[in-house]
């Protein structure tokens, strides 16, 4: 069954003007959450999936337009191999699982990242999702999965250039609007609120182009342990923020002058 929509004035005290668009999230500290119950890594990895439907949810019910989540880099395939193929399983099962959550609430399932080298398993359920998905109109879902920003960005580069030498753009065309509808998350709008757990304070190669401006906020808390409280906070945390853009922010009296 749906989830009811969420007031954000209620449960906030925000305006809807005051809520960020698109929340991006590193989630980070599996692992150690479970090696300091002295479990495997993969247990961590289990509750962390089973957090992403909870934290999905409360997003949806706010009205939020779009959320990504980080979830297994290019750089992640250097792990050791049991835990990359637990992981592949466990996107599976995840896809399966909650698609029915994912139609039931209207929320639109997008993937961003490489394709190659993605198990065929992994591809079949997630095609599936995103096709089923397709017409929901609440928020979009986006899993970077097999994701790399230096690698989207060569990506969008190397299709920019083809359709420069194949005539059918002109090199003075290419600006930063054109770059972004080149990128994976073309169509979104850029992330204004990028979250991290587990206490780090990097950004690991994600969204590099797109969080130009973003706001960033650090939980110290593990991805596991990352509630709906903790993301009213995070976003609490947003709305306080004064965004400037590069600018400068003048009073009435000052404009007056």
């Amino acid at each position: 069954m749906p989830e009811p929509p969420l007031d954000p004035m209620e449960v906030l005290g925000l305006a809807a003007g005051q809520m960020p668009q698109h929340i991006a999230i590193i989630m980070d500290g599996n692992g150690r959450w479970a090696k300091q119950r002295g479990w495997p890594r993969i247990r961590g990895h289990e509750q962390g999936a089973k957090n992403v439907r909870t934290i999905v949810t409360h997003c949806a019910r706010l009205g939020i337009e779009a959320l990504t989540l980080y979830s297994f880099s290019t750089e992640n395939w250097k792990r050791p191999r049991d835990e990359v193929d637990f992981l592949m399983d466990l996107y599976v099962k995840y896809l399966i699982g909650e698609r029915s959550t994912i139609m039931d609430n209207n929320v639109q399932f997008v993937h961003v990242g490489r394709r190659e080298g993605l198990p065929d398993k992994v591809l079949e359920e997630m095609d599936q999702t995103v096709a089923e998905s397709g017409e929901n109109s609440g928020l979009k879902l986006c899993l970077a999965l097999n994701y790399g920003s230096r690698e989207e960005i060569v990506d969008a580069v190397s299709e920019i250039v083809s359709d420069v030498q194949a005539g059918k753009i002109d090199a003075s065309d290419i600006d930063e609007q054109l770059i972004s509808g080149s990128l994976y998350t073309a169509g979104l709008p850029d992330p204004d609120l990028l979250i991290r757990t587990a206490g780090e304070r990097r950004v690991s190669n994600f969204l590099l182009w797109q969080i130009s401006y973003a706001e960033l906020h650090v939980c110290e808390k593990p991805w596991p342990e990352f509630t709906e409280e903790e993301l009213n906070a995070a976003i609490r945390d947003f709305a306080s923020r004064e965004r400037r853009f590069g600018g400068v922010t003048t009073t009435a009296d000052e404009q007056a002058k």
